[in-house]
């Protein structure tokens, strides 16, 4: 439930709120956590944006953003010592009061363009802030979540509750199709209509619900096989009730208390599968960020004495998925009549 509200207002909360969190500084890259800077900011021009957009999608940020060292006022200009990237001292630039607007006087500038940055979980490579790529990143792999259970649940349900129902040819036809489907490793066939559908954030939504609907399928068949078989539904029958009715109002309800279960067992998997794919270069396409390629930019830093850049995502999606699993359990034991 933190994992939500944070995804909600994940820009709201991120110290970064431009859009994808991606406002870099090169000079700064892959600090450590807790890493402290001044940051001289310079505005550009940018048209006046919807308050609830900015808040719900990130701002469309211009600006530029420069780490320096220290900073001096003359005579009508800002002189500023750059940041290098070892911490030292790094070329001194000059910037003049006309490039600040809402400073009247060069004595301002520092007041109102001058902040210190603190990143708490540190930089990437490319100097954007740690934290709140982590922050938007939730967003990714709760949405692969549910979109791809609510599809799979879309296309298994439907294609049990009618194999299970009808039987005969039309049962064997799906099980046919459930099978084929069965005998495809998940991950190749996720690349395989990825590759198809072409790269992007909605092609491995679709691909994974496309992959994750066989299990559904084959257990809501089984519950409706027995469920059919109860006298309540001999008397639906009996009282004239269409097929659709039939399954829709009396057998479903009381054939899915496995399939919520699954549901949560399923919403871990997609999590992992959307990690791997953007591990491999083909899920949520940069700069959006995605955790899976977060550990893909930064897993040789393991061994170059920074591992905190890919050891952070991977805790984050061992924890969620761990977290899904948790709840799939907690429901089979609510849901289990014999408990």
């Amino acid at each position: 439930m933190i994992c939500v509200l944070v995804a909600v207002f994940a820009y709201a909360l991120a110290p970064d709120n431009s859009q994808d969190a991606n406002q870099m500084h090169l000079s700064i890259h892959s600090k450590e956590p807790g890493f402290t800077v001044n940051v001289l900011t310079v505005p550009a021009e940018l048209k006046e944006q919807n308050p609830i957009s900015v808040f719900f999608f990130g701002k469309k940020n211009t600006d530029s953003e420069i780490p320096i060292l220290n900073h001096s006022v003359k005579d009508t200009t800002l002189q500023a010592t750059l940041y290098a990237g070892d911490g030292s001292a790094g070329l001194q630039k000059e910037y003049s009061l006309n490039l600040f607007p809402e400073a009247e006087t060069v004595n301002e500038i520092p007041k109102k363009y001058i902040t210190e940055k603190t990143f708490l979980l540190g930089t990437d490579k490319y100097g954007r802030d740690l934290l709140s790529r982590m922050l938007i990143g939730i967003r990714i792999s709760l949405g692969i979540g549910f979109v791809a259970v609510f599809i799979s649940l879309i296309i298994g349900i439907s294609l049990g509750a009618i194999a299970g129902y009808f039987g005969g040819k039309i049962d064997a036809a799906i099980m046919w199709i459930i099978n084929v489907t069965w005998s495809i490793p998940t991950l190749l066939l996720v690349i395989a209509i990825t590759l198809a559908l072409g790269k992007g954030f909605w092609q491995v939504f679709i691909a994974v619900g496309l992959t994750m609907w066989v299990e559904v399928a084959r257990v809501v068949r089984g519950q409706v096989m027995g469920v059919k078989q109860m006298q309540y539904v001999t008397a639906a029958r009996a009282l004239g009730f269409k097929d659709y009715r039939i399954i829709t109002k009396h057998i479903l309800p009381n054939a899915m208390a496995p399939v919520i279960i699954i549901s949560a067992a399923n919403f871990a998997a997609a999590i992992l599968i959307e990690s791997g794919l953007s591990f491999l270069g083909i899920g949520a396409q940069p700069p959006m960020p995605s955790w899976g390629s977060i550990i893909k930019d930064h897993y040789a830093y393991i061994v170059l004495g920074k591992p905190w850049l890919a050891i952070i995502p991977g805790l984050a999606i061992m924890s969620l998925v761990t977290a899904f699993m948790l709840i799939g359990n907690a429901l089979r034991d609510a849901l289990d009549v014999k408990s």
